[in-house]
Parts: structure tokens; C-alpha cells; sequence
């Protein structure tokens, strides 16, 4: 596909209600899990036993990567619809959703907070829908390094925690 017709093309995407809608989710989603994690998820948190609070450290963890790498996305995709960033500029691997295994469960999970469970998985779907569009816009025959170091990292975490 020609860089024109390649930029003509997430031109379209990122004006579309589709783009709109997922972007206002996604940013919402950002604010409202930081105001969860920072205060009502912190005290519910203190209730738990140590393998629960492994497990929700573990999960926020998890959960801010997920939601950084979707607000980052979509943030690329809009800077290339106002002509701050090209098309070709978004394709880099660092801009890319990766496919990086979150979806591990760790030891303690089922203690966590019904209210994180929740956004854990409003998180998982908007991720998932986001790395569709993103395979969908630029091909899947990309590796991210960056997500590889983040799933190894996890699976030591997990590892380690579930013995």
C-alpha cells in the first residue's frame, strides 16, 4: 500500500465515530482506574492476605501497562489525524499495541475486589479491541521487543509468587 493511500486510510480511521468513541472510552477508563488504585482500591487492598496483595499488586501493574499502552495508541493515532505525528512515524514498533501475555492469572486472584475485577476486565476488552484496530491499520508481522520484556517479567513475577 502506498504511504498516500496508507495515511489516507488511518486519516479515515481516526476521524471515525469508531476511533472517537474508543478514545473517550479508553481515556476514561485511564481516569478512572487511577482514581480507584489511588483510593478506594488502596484501602481495599489492605484487607487482603499476602497472597492477595501480591495479587493486586501484581494486577494493578498489569493493568496500568495495558491501559498505558492503549491510551498511548490511541494518543499516536490522534496526533497523526491533526498532522502532528505521520503515518508512517505511527507504524514504529514503539507506537504498535503488542500482543504481550497479560492475561495470566497470578495466586490470590480470586480474593481481589470485585470493583478492580471489574476494570480488569473493561481493560482486557477495550486492549483487545484496540490491538484488532491496531492489527488491522499497520499488519500483524510486527514484534515488540518492549512487550516481550513486560511478558517475561510478568511470567517471573507469577512464577514467583505462585510457588
Amino acid at each position: 500500500m502506498s504511504n498516500e493511500l496508507f495515511t489516507a486510510r488511518l486519516g479515515d480511521f481516526a476521524g471515525s465515530e469508531l476511533f472517537q468513541r474508543t478514545f473517550r472510552e479508553g481515556m476514561d477508563l485511564v481516569e478512572e482506574t487511577a482514581a480507584y488504585l489511588d483510593g478506594p482500591g488502596r484501602e481495599e487492598s489492605r484487607a487482603l492476605s499476602r497472597s492477595g496483595a501480591l495479587a493486586y499488586a501484581g494486577e494493578s501493574m498489569r493493568l496500568t501497562t495495558r491501559l498505558m499502552q492503549v491510551a498511548s495508541w490511541l494518543l499516536v493515532q490522534r496526533a497523526v489525524r491533526e498532522e502532528d505525528m505521520t503515518a508512517e512515524d505511527a507504524r514504529a514498533d514503539k507506537y504498535r499495541i503488542n500482543d504481550a501475555n497479560l492475561n495470566r492469572s497470578l495466586a490470590g486472584n480470586e480474593e481481589l475486589p470485585s470493583a478492580l475485577q471489574d476494570i480488569i476486565t473493561r481493560a482486557a476488552r477495550i486492549y483487545e479491541r484496540t490491538r484488532r484496530l491496531d492489527e488491522k491499520l499497520y499488519g500483524d508481522g510486527q514484534e515488540n521487543t518492549g512487550a516481550k520484556a513486560v511478558s517475561d517479567q510478568m511470567a517471573r513475577l507469577n512464577a514467583a509468587f505462585s510457588s
